[in-house]
């Protein structure tokens, strides 16, 4: 991402400053389909169609990997917590399925002064080792100027020819160094461009075309191998608005190169990839907003001839180190139904992984769960369930419990629970797609029904992978009065087994309170968290944005369809908590 979100919200090593400004760029461009834009031509560029060799290069990059948080980190591979790369990952990497690679790089911190900008010659050896580790390894290698585009290219408004001087340096050099290695290797021009100091998209588009011009006959005019290499052109900000694809294809109109292709990066519908606006679930408008994207770059591009790379995707909040900001569930769903679009519409795919899917230590993945859903995704359907949780209450006698089968095109072949498989008609029944636990099987499988999960069922399905299922035993959470200031309000929680899902703000005459004064519920982590098991935490931002002695009445919400209600005072620096 611009800036990758992921350093703000699964990155870490990076500076609260740096992290307030990728916040504040990233909302821009999430925003902008929302926002009034300029006029769009009403028949925009039809471009040539790529060659053969550049459409089946993109194919046989499906699917990718990209070594995010290192290359690209600042100041140098290991600020952002990733082990120096070993040629190990990369033979992981490929043993897993994964048939090329991103390779993110910061050039600027390693050049020199002006006018050579020079980059280091160990930096660039680097690189260069692991392009050659990741091409013996039989990988493609897209290698790219990464954070860059922030640091000084967006300048190029402002300071054109200094930018432009450098932008082509750092090019020409890259070029040189790389110009015999194998058609393996792609470059792609910019990382999600962005300009400041422009007063319209037209600007923008202007000054991106200027670049991606520049990069072009850069690499072309090198010779060697780079006469005929792939490259890659990102629209700006590498977002996939219409306007910004009818902007680049008027680019490849004028470069009128066969051995090109697109690329945008898709991190899901905002507010359900980053818990916001009571978005909690892979829902109808989450998978509109998906397809939405790729039928548009499908459209665009690929059914004229010209292949699209979804660059990077991910989810924007989905970290390993602080789970819970979207469901597992939830984000297998998205996952899956992620894998089989962007095959159906012919699309190649490159996770970002920041270290949060593949633990570069260990070199084994994090949620092997999760990484088998991905995996499975690029050839097949899996079906899924309404929730990956049953809850009991356990307080009252156990009943029966449904859930609704979504088989994507399966066939519900069964339940299991370890090496048993459970029995239809006695554990459990299935009408249409309604899928009941008998309180008998339920009652067997809570056991001595301590709170949390008491057992864990699969539901399998003619193809894909199983469906997990956690039987858990729960009661209604507890919340405690707190005291806290303006650093923030630590609420001392007895989950008992149940989750926390979101939270509403608001105040007494019915308006919404906290950071998001747009929405009533506020989001994960900039206004609350629940990452330990016995509290809630409400944020220094959450707390500084409330009115002046105005009571705060707060709803949490949890995964269970409990809810509790808890209000909140702040006068001056001091701010209490009480129950309702």
């Amino acid at each position: 991402m611009t800036s990758r979100l992921a350093g703000l919200l699964h990155r870490r090593g990076r500076s609260s400053r740096l992290k307030r400004r990728l916040v504040a760029l990233f909302l821009a461009i999430a925003l902008l389909p929302l926002l009034p834009t300029t006029a769009e031509a009403a028949d925009p560029p039809t471009p040539p169609r790529s060659a053969p060799a550049a459409r089946s290069a993109v194919a046989a990059m499906q699917p990718g990997w990209n070594l995010g948080n290192t290359y690209d980190a600042i100041p140098d591979e290991t600020s952002w917590g990733n082990p120096p790369v070993t040629r190990e990952l990369l033979r992981k990497v490929k043993s897993q399925g994964f048939k090329s690679i991103r390779l993110p790089v910061t050039w600027g911190v390693h050049q020199g002064a002006a006018p050579d900008y020079t980059i280091d010659p160990a930096w660039m050896a680097k690189v260069r080792q692991v392009v050659d580790w990741a091409l013996d390894e039989d990988l493609y290698v897209m290698i790219n100027m990464h954070h860059d585009s922030w640091m000084w290219v967006n300048n190029l408004s402002t300071d054109h020819d200094a930018v432009l001087a450098r932008y082509t340096a750092t090019w020409t050099q890259i070029a040189a160094e790389f110009r015999d290695e194998p058609s393996k290797l792609v470059f792609e021009s910019i990382n999600e461009p962005t300009f400041s100091g422009t007063s319209s998209d037209d600007d923008n588009y202007r000054l991106l075309a200027e670049l991606n011009r520049d990069f072009h006959r850069i690499v072309r005019e090198s010779g060697g191998k780079n006469a005929a290499r792939l490259l890659v052109l990102p629209t700006l900000y590498t977002n996939a608005d219409q306007g910004r694809l009818d902007a680049l294809a008027g680019e490849l109109t004028s470069l009128r190169d066969p051995m090109v292709a697109t690329t945008v990066h898709f991190y899901g519908w905002w507010p359900f990839s980053v818990n916001i606006a009571g978005y909690t679930r892979f829902d109808a408008t989450s998978e509109q907003d998906l397809t939405g994207t790729f039928d548009r770059v499908y459209n665009s591009f690929v059914e004229r001839g010209i292949p699209v790379i979804i660059g990077e995707y991910a989810l924007l909040a989905y970290d390993h180190n602080r789970p819970g900001i979207i469901e597992r569930g939830e984000v297998r769903k998205y996952f899956e139904f992620l894998g089989d679009y962007a095959r159906r519409r012919k699309l190649t795919t490159m996770l970002w992984d920041a270290g949060q899917f593949l633990n570069r230590n260990t070199l084994q993945w994090r949620d092997p769960e999760l990484f088998a859903q991905i995996k499975s995704s690029w050839t097949t359907r899996s079906g899924t369930a309404s929730s990956d949780m049953v809850f009991l209450p356990k307080s009252s006698a156990v009943t029966s419990q449904t859930l609704t089968l979504n088989p994507n095109g399966t066939d519900f072949q069964g339940l299991r629970h370890g090496s048993r498989n459970l029995l239809k008609g006695k554990d459990y029944t299935v009408s249409g797609n309604q899928l009941t636990l008998t309180a008998a099987a339920l009652t067997e499988l809570a056991g001595d029904r301590a709170y949390g999960v008491d057992a864990t069922l699969e539901a399998r399905f003619s193809r894909g992978v199983p469906w997990r299922i956690d039987v858990i035993s729960y009661d209604n959470p507890v919340l405690s009065d707190a005291a806290g200031n303006t650093n923030g309000l630590t609420v001392p929680t007895r989950f008992r087994g149940d989750m926390l899902a979101t939270m509403e703000a608001r105040y007494d005459d019915g308006s919404n309170a906290g950071p998001a004064s747009w929405t009533s519920y506020q989001q994960w982590d900039t206004a609350f968290s629940a990452y330990t098991g016995d509290s809630i935490k409400l944020t220094s931002d959450f707390v500084n944005s409330l009115k002046d002695d105005s009571r705060v009445t707060l709803t949490f919400h949890f995964w269970s369809g409990a809810t509790a209600t808890y209000h909140v005072v702040r006068t001056g620096d001091t701010v209490t908590g009480s129950t309702a």
